[in-house]
């Protein structure tokens, strides 16, 4: 069945103070979610063109205090009791993981992406998140085998720098099992169940057929990930989605697809690095194994302050309590301007 992309187009008209109070029209347009139907509204436009900070006292300032650095990592970092992970702690190459000590869930790590406090978003190589994501599947694996109550979804997101929510300015990723799945991921299941249901067809391939026929929003494919960019975007200057062919869970996930995940997650913070953007959200969608209907996703979704100078968060009132997405520009345009990374990627 055609995958139907809905947009409802709308125009405010004010007298506009800088043209002696002439009528000015502004689009906007509301976008519909073609799985869920969650509304995203284009908006606020603005010149994809953002101003870097100087972010040199931040960073000396984060690293005196920092847990994750090397030589207090050991001492501030929690353990896992032996019941769980007889070690403690996992390490891989110079990342190590470990509980966290704020958890979201019943069972909650952290993993460090290496001994560097501060990696520029451009300079952060496709190895290292490569090794950051084998380890996570370390941990997945251990409280697989152990049959722990909470292993049942696999999650994995990545909050980079202030502007994303993250308290630490060290690379580190959050890992955590739940029984629980979350609002976004638990909706997006029982909708593309019931499209499954429906249309005899897994949703997220469907997708991908459709973004990669219409062309305006689609990436290309690195291994057997499609990458493309979201028709109704959760964040405020576009997502980049990707999507895993033939994969439920992060453990179905092989060595080549870590590698293609990390080509596809460094093309994106490259372009964006290219916007002057310097912060995002990573999330991982998964299923449960037995779930046929599900596709392993990603999404990347860049991170901003309306107001750098205040520190205004891109989440207002309308994001927060509305639960309704902004994005300041035509996801086909803020497409165009990706693309090139990702051709690069696939070269």
């Amino acid at each position: 069945m055609p995958i139907r992309f809905a947009v409802t187009r709308k125009e405010a008209v004010i007298l506009d103070p800088g043209s002696a109070m002439q009528k000015k029209a502004i689009p906007v347009e509301v976008r519909a979610d073609p799985l869920t139907g969650r509304t995203s509204r284009i908006c606020h436009f603005r010149t994809l063109r953002f101003e870097k900070p100087d972010l040199t006292r931040l960073i000396e300032a984060s690293q005196a205090t920092c847990p994750f650095c090397p030589e207090k990592l050991l001492r501030l970092t929690p353990c896992f009791p032996a019941e769980i992970l007889a070690e403690g702690r996992l390490v891989r190459d110079e990342m190590t993981l470990f509980p966290n000590i704020a958890p979201y869930d019943g069972l909650g790590a952290v993993a460090t992406l290496g001994r560097r406090h501060y990696i520029p978003m451009a300079e952060i190589e496709p190895e290292r998140i490569a090794n950051g994501l084998a380890l996570a599947l370390d941990f997945f694996r251990r409280v697989r085998a152990i049959r722990h109550s909470e292993a049942v979804y696999y999650l994995l997101s990545w909050n980079y720098m202030p502007a994303s929510g993250s308290s630490l300015i060290h690379p580190h990723l959050q890992i955590f099992a739940s029984s629980t799945a979350p609002n976004q991921l638990r909706e997006e299941l029982a909708a593309a169940q019931a499209y499954a249901s429906l249309h005899g067809a897994a949703y997220w391939d469907e997708l991908a057929a459709a973004e990669k026929a219409d062309g305006s929003r689609y990436f290309g494919r690195i291994g057997r990930i499609e990458w493309l960019a979201s028709f109704a975007p959760f964040g405020v200057v576009g997502d980049v989605v990707g999507v895993v062919a033939g994969c439920r869970t992060l453990l179905d996930l092989s060595v080549e697809d870590l590698k293609a995940i990390a080509q596809g997650l460094a093309a994106a913070m490259a372009a964006y690095d290219r916007m002057g953007i310097y912060s995002f959200n990573v999330c991982f969608f998964p299923g449960r194994q037995e779930d046929e209907f599900a596709r392993l996703r990603l999404v990347f979704s860049p991170r901003i302050y309306y107001n750098p100078v205040l520190a205004t968060p891109d989440a207002t009132a309308l994001r927060t309590l509305y639960n309704e997405s902004i994005c300041v520009g035509f996801p086909e345009q803020i497409a165009a301007a990706v693309r090139a990374e990702f051709q690069r990627a696939e070269d």
